[in-house]
């Protein structure tokens, strides 16, 4: 498998001021892929969990009937516990670039320029984003200014 530096269609990590470039560099490093619980997974955990802290509570005289806004506790409550068990399953299950490249056969590094691509587009826009309300910041800023000395 090719190393960082062998493949010509990564960026340069020398190139004066690009940051995608920097973070293409580190990949090996401080890239990881995890696994992500979505659709129905996520409302039937939630769900679950909506059933247990109902029963809980009911279990020590708490019910709709004597707290009649209980719904928003539980539903609050269960969406909470089912990010924690999906972070840390996922946590656990973590997979490096090189990895992800072995899997999937990618010995092009295809998916490090696919990656690069994408940071260097989502850096612009952010930096567009920022320079486009740049102006309006001074006054917003205007909280954080040192207090002017009495005199």
């Amino acid at each position: 498998m090719p190393s960082d530096n062998d493949s010509p269609d990564l960026p340069q990590p020398n190139q004066p001021g690009d940051v995608s470039a920097e973070l293409v560099r580190l990949m090996p490093r401080d890239l990881v892929f995890v696994m992500r619980f979505m659709g129905e997974s996520q409302h039937r955990l939630q769900g679950h969990f909506q059933d247990f802290i109902r029963a809980e509570l009911a279990a020590r005289g708490v019910t709709a009937e004597t707290h009649p806004m209980i719904h928003l506790f539980i539903e609050s409550h269960a969406i909470l516990l089912r990010d924690f068990v999906f972070s840390g399953v996922s946590l656990s299950r973590q997979f490096r670039i090189d990895e992800i490249e072995r899997l999937t056969g990618d010995t092009t590094s295809m998916i490090r320029v696919d990656i690069w691509d994408q940071l260097k587009s989502h850096i612009e826009t952010a930096e567009k984003q920022f320079h486009s309300q740049a102006d309006g910041l001074r006054s917003l800023l205007s909280a954080f200014e040192k207090p002017a000395e009495e005199q």
